[in-house]
This record gives structure tokens, sequence and C-alpha cells, in this order.
């Protein structure tokens, strides 16, 4: 099965990414994660790249369709995948539609995760992410905590750039302004499963399982 998976900067996608990508054994692509860890590398991420990306702006269509082209071919994703931030414009589903017609891709929904905005922003102000696993927790389950519970790295803990309070409010702005409209793209192209990712993890996490399920039987 392949995963494209949408939702507002906060609304949960990277937590259940995670657990979809452990449960149904296919790999995780976290655009996110491609371009922090392109950053730390010092690869071919420019200064104004980094620079737009820490602002929460969208990175220009041609360099992540680039980074997105040369992930499928490296990471063996013809097995299913479960794909994370992208893609963010219709430039970008449009170029992600392509690909997957190169590479005669079946079994593609789309799952879209949404959330009250005045919990996402509030949920973003009051996480904090581990430097060496990536995982992300609130402040208060990790009161008076040093080691990471998932990796167990010591005082490894950090507030990211673009989970400032202004940054969080304009990262929002973007996904309404441009991430939205993808989402009315592919409604009749592919399916689209709606998820109230406004529940604790796990019963978001089972209602996908759920609808997923309903999609393979209704679709083999």
């Amino acid at each position: 099965m392949r995963i494209l998976l949408f939702g507002s900067p906060g609304v949960g996608k990277g937590t259940q990414a995670k657990i979809l990508s452990s449960k149904l054994n296919i790999p995780h692509i976290s655009t996110g994660d491609i371009l922090r860890q392109a950053i730390k590398d010092k690869t071919k991420l420019d200064k104004k790249t980094q620079e737009t990306m820490n602002a929460g702006e969208l990175i220009p269509d041609d360099i992540m369709i680039e980074i997105i082209k040369d992930t499928f071919f490296r990471r063996g994703c013809r097995n299913g995948f479960i794909l994370d931030g992208f893609p963010r414009t219709t430039v970008q589903a449009e170029e992600l539609e392509k690909l997957i017609e190169e590479l005669a891709l079946s079994n593609v929904v789309v799952v879209a995760i949404t959330a009250p905005e005045d919990e996402i922003i509030k949920r973003l102000a009051n996480r904090l992410t581990c430097k060496v696993c990536k995982s992300i927790f609130s402040k208060d389950e990790l009161e008076n905590v040093t080691v990471c519970p998932k990796c167990g790295a010591e005082n490894s803990f950090y507030i990211r750039k673009d989970d400032s309070e202004e940054v969080i409010k304009n990262r929002i702005n973007v996904f309404n302004e441009n991430t939205k409209p993808v989402l009315d793209f592919y409604k009749g192209k592919r399916e689209v499963i709606f998820i109230n990712g406004n529940d604790s993890v796990e019963k978001v996490n089972e209602k996908i399982l759920e609808e997923l399920k309903m999609y393979s039987v209704n679709n083999n």
C-alpha cells in the first residue's frame, strides 16, 4: 500500500507515520526529516533554502521533486511507503502523479488528518524533540526528565526553530494557502480518507488502520 499522509503542522502526521510504518512494515518517508538531515550534513541545500525552512515557508517545488525522486529510487519503495510532507503544492502533486505512473504503482491512498487550529498551535508550542532519535514529546510529559524515553540519550531535548509561535502561525497559513488545494486536486483522482486527529494517538491510529482495511477490501 502507498499512503500519502496529509495534515497541518502539529496534527500528528509524523507520529502516526512511524506507527503505521512499524505495523504495516513499509518505509516512512518524511520530507521534513530528509531536509533537516541534509541541512545537518551540509549537502545540496543552500543557506537560502535553510532559512526558508526555518521560517516555516515552503521549499521550492523543483528541489522537493528532485528529493522525492531520489528517495523513491534509493529506498526500495516499490512494495509500499508512507509519504509524509509531500506533495505540498498542486505542482508537486502533478509531478508525483507522473512518478507514480512511471513506476506503475498501485493502491495509492490519501489520508488527511485534521484538528482545530487552536489545538494545533497549543500542541506545537508545547513540544520538544530529541536530537538523537528525533522523537517528539510534549513538555508536560518530560517535566523533570533529562533522559529520552525512546533512545536513552541524556539532555538531548530541544525546541525546533520552526516550533516558535510566530513560525507556527506562518506554517499553518502556508498550509492553508498551498496544501489544502492539493486535497481538492486528489478528490476524484484517488481515495481520500479524512481522520479526526483530535483524539488520542492510539485512537487516531486505530481509526486510520480501520479505514485502510476497508479501502483494501474495496479495492481488491
